[in-house]
């Protein structure tokens, strides 16, 4: 059981940053979309495990050993290098996500300018990159069950104290203007899609490293059922209050804050804790992707990304979380057709033993 609550922590943390804890992921993704989003939240509920699941089986059965030897077996040679690329180019959206969510955490909770957000996030972010502060991110990454213990809290004591008399939620969230796509079902797939694809490469090491393959294949199973149910909880809070948080780049924030001033701003360290835990390992592996690490040509990259990642940062939170998620979503849906490819093929033919020859750059 321990070693099932550890690989569904890794899957569950993995996924929920900043855009999931702040709430305007699930806002764009589902609840614009009102009592549709609602069920849109319980398919996800079945296709984070089944995704999760085939990824650490089929890590298990090709001995994945990177991120590369995963997505080259999955889409193949040539396809293989266009989603490598996209992925890594992707990375760095996620990346000025993070930096631009910053600004709007400081802009909605404390008053100040958005540019002062990026600026300070965007500095500790190179520092961290240049002196690879590891020990930080590890005292951080602490803060992430705190966090979403106290997302659910508040979750569901938005959504039992919520005061709908009068209000017509459906009307309402129909006016939420920043929609993923434009179906409710296509919605909730593309949600799915992008997170997972993110975490192709570590589902599949851990099914190919995992001395507990039971445990490892009960972990994601777990891990998924318990990322829906997030969103599910996220998505009933913020769509029975969605009156008051249509139009707000971080919902949750609004949420905490209204309970108790002192909460919200509780809320909002962890939050830029957990932005900063995102956005380190997104441009680490972005820049690593082209440079050698701890290399002078890596730091000199990890300076103008860095700095290229501060001035996209002004496109905006809500503007970027609702343009380059359902982009890379749509990554997501190649290799995720390549998948159900490969598993039909493979299921006609002796288990695969090729073995790509690319390294690591």
């Amino acid at each position: 059981m321990k070693d099932t609550l550890r690989i569904a922590g890794v899957y569950v943390g993995t996924i929920t940053g900043a855009g999931y804890a702040s709430g305007q992921e699930i806002l764009q993704f589902f609840t614009g979309y009102g009592w549709w989003g609602i069920i849109g939240t319980l398919v996800t509920m079945i296709l984070y495990p089944v995704l999760g699941y085939y990824l650490v089986v089929l890590g298990k059965r090709v001995k994945a050993w990177s991120h590369k030897s995963v997505i080259y077996h999955i889409c193949g040679k040539y396809l293989g290098v266009v989603v490598d690329i996209l992925l890594a180019f992707f990375l760095f959206g996620v990346g000025v996500i993070m930096i631009a969510g910053s600004g709007s955490l400081f802009q909605q909770q404390f008053g100040i300018p958005p540019v002062a957000g990026y600026a300070l996030m965007t500095l500790l972010v190179i520092l961290a990159l240049l002196l690879s502060l590891r020990r930080v991110l590890n005292v951080i990454s602490i803060l992430t069950p705190l966090a979403f213990g106290l997302i659910i809290v508040l979750a569901v004591y938005a959504a039992l104290t919520a005061d709908t008399s009068g209000v017509d939620l459906e009307a309402v969230a129909a006016t939420q203007e920043e929609l993923a796509s434009p179906h409710w079902l296509l919605s909730a797939f593309l949600h799915v899609s992008f997170n997972v694809a993110i975490t192709v490469s570590i589902l599949a090491i851990i099914g190919a490293t995992e001395r507990n393959y039971q445990a490892a294949k009960r972990g994601v199973v777990l891990g998924g059922i318990l990322l829906g149910f997030i969103a599910l909880l996220i998505n009933l809070a913020l769509y029975l209050n969605v009156d008051d948080l249509v139009g707000t780049d971080m919902p949750m924030l609004v949420i905490a804050t209204e309970l108790h001033p002192w909460i919200g701003a509780a809320m909002a360290v962890v939050l830029l804790a957990m932005i900063f835990n995102t956005a380190v390992p997104t441009l680490y592996t972005f820049t690593a992707r082209f440079f050698t690490v701890e290399t002078r040509s890596f730091r000199i990259a990890a300076i103008i990304i860095g700095i290229a990642a501060f001035g996209f940062g002004f496109i905006g939170f809500t503007k970027l979380v609702g343009t380059v998620y359902p982009l890379l979503g749509y990554v997501g849906f190649v290799i995720f057709i390549s998948m159900a490819v490969n598993l039909i093929r493979t299921r006609r033919q002796p288990v695969a033993t090729e073995q790509y020859a690319f390294t690591d750059s």
